[in-house]
C-alpha cells in the first residue's frame, strides 16, 4: 500500500527557550523556581514554532507562569546526556522513544510519578512502576519524494536499486530512536537479526551516511537532495504541512501481502533528583490533560496517548487512513532493552559504521 497525504496546516504556537544539545554544552539549570527543563527527542516541536510542544509550552506558561527550557536531540542523545549529568542533574522531564525510555529507567534516570490522566493510558504504553508514560502515540515509517519518484518503492528490496545510491539515508541506530527503529523493523520483516543485518549490509551501498537526528532528513527528501529516508508518522505528518513533496510510506518485504509498522510513542518521565521536581510534575500533568491531548492530532499530527480522547478533526481522519492496510505488531521491548547493545553492535559490524 502507498498512501500519500498532505496534512492540514498546523496551528501556530508560542515561542520557547530552546537549545540544541551541542549548543547547551555544560550549561547549568536555572535556580529560578518558575522554570522547568525538558530534554526531548526531536519531532514534537515545529519547524516554524507551530508544533504540539510550541502550543503546549505556551499554554503551560500562561496557566502556571512557569517557563519551559527546552533541549532537543536524538532519542539516545538525550538519555546519554542525562547519564553524564547524574551527579549534577539539569533536566526535570525526559521525553524519548522506546527503547530509550526503558534504557533511561534501567539506568536510574527516572523517578516514580503518575500524572493526572495516566489511568486513561493503556497498560502497554506506560511503565508498571510509574517511571514513565506515553504522552503522544506514534508509528514508525519512511518518507519519500513523491515529485521525483514517478514509481515510488513499496518494498525493502527496491531500495537496493542503484538509482538510490547516495539518495537514501536513515538516522543512526543507537543514537536516534527512529534509526534504532530501522533495526527493529527489519528484524521483524526479515525474520531475525542475521537476515536483517544481511539486508542492511547490502543497503549500506546506497546509504548517504550517519545522522544523529531523524528530523533533519525530511527537509533533504523534500528538496530532492535524497529520495528516501526513515522517519515516523507524527513528525513527518507535521513536517509535510510545509514540505509539499514529502510522502509517508511503509516498506514491506518482497512477497509480503501487507506492510507493517509498530508503535513508537513519545514517552515522558520525571527525572530523578530533578532540580525543579514540582514543576516537572505539573508539566507531566499538563501533557496528559484533556485540552493538550486533544491538540496532539490537530496541531501535532500525532495520536493521543489517552484512550478516552478520540479526535474527529480532519487530521485525525487523514492519520487513520494513512494506517489503513498496514499491520501493527508489538515489539518485545523487554528483549530489546536487554539486547539493544548487541543489536547495535551487529548493525555496526554489518555496515562498517
Amino acid at each position: 500500500m502507498r498512501t500519500f497525504i498532505k496534512p492540514l496546516a498546523a496551528v501556530s504556537g508560542g515561542l520557547v527557550v530552546a537549545a540544541s544539545l551541542t549548543a547547551c554544552g555544560g550549561s547549568s539549570a536555572a535556580s529560578d523556581a518558575k522554570t522547568v527543563t525538558v530534554y526531548s527527542a526531536d519531532g514534537l516541536k515545529g519547524e516554524n514554532g507551530d508544533g504540539w510542544y510550541d502550543q503546549l509550552f505556551k499554554d503551560f506558561e500562561k496557566k502556571t507562569g512557569i517557563k519551559v527550557k527546552y533541549v532537543e536531540g536524538g532519542s539516545g542523545e538525550v538519555v546519554q546526556r542525562a547519564v553524564r549529568e547524574k551527579t549534577n542533574t539539569q533536566a526535570d522531564v525526559l521525553v524519548t522513544l522506546p527503547p530509550f525510555i526503558q534504557q533511561a529507567d534501567s539506568k536510574g534516570l527516572l523517578q516514580s510519578y503518575e500524572p493526572a490522566g495516566v489511568d486513561k493510558v493503556g497498560a502497554g504504553d506506560k511503565s508498571a512502576d510509574g517511571r514513565w508514560t506515553s504522552v503522544v502515540n506514534n508509528y514508525f515509517g519512511f518518507v519519500l519524494n513523491k515529485k521525483e519518484l514517478a514509481t515510488p518503492p513499496t518494498t525493502w528490496e527496491e531500495l537496493l536499486d542503484a538509482k538510490y545510491k547516495n539518495k537514501l539515508q536513515y538516522s543512526t541506530p543507537g543514537v536516534a530512536g527512529d534509526g534504532t527503529a530501522v533495526v527493529i523493523q527489519t528484524m521483524h520483516d526479515f525474520g531475525g537479526k542475521a537476515p536483517a543485518m544481511d539486508y542492511l549490509k547490502k543497503l549500506q551501498a546506497n546509504n548517504v551516511g550517519p545522522s544523529s537526528s531523524t528530523s533533519k532528513l525530511a527537509p533533504k527528501v523534500d528538496k530532492g537532495e535524497i529520495l528516501v529516508a526513515n522517519g515516523d508518522v507524527q513528525m513527518n505528518f507535521a513536517q509535510a504541512t510545509s514540505m509539499p513533496n514529502l510522502a509517508i510510506w511503509f516498506p514491506k518485504k518482497q512477497g509480503a501481502a501487507r506492510p507493517s509498522t509498530f508503535a513508537l510513542p513519545y514517552a515522558a518521565g520525571l527525572v530523578s533528583k530533578a532540580p525543579h521536581t514540582a514543576n516537572g510534575k505539573k508539566l507531566l500533568d499538563f501533557m496528559l490533560s484533556e485540552q493538550e491531548q486533544r491538540q496532539v492530532t490537530s496541531i501535532g499530527g500525532g495520536f493521543p496517548a489517552r484512550s478516552d480522547i478520540r479526535p474527529t478533526d480532519a487530521n485525525a481522519t487523514a492519520l487513520g487512513k494513512l494506517l489503513d492496510g498496514v499491520d501493527v505488531f508489538q515489539p518485545d521491548w523487554t528483549d530489546i532493552d536487554k539486547n539493544l547493545d548487541s543489536y547495535i553492535d551487529a548493525w555496526k559490524s554489518a555496515t562498517g559504521s
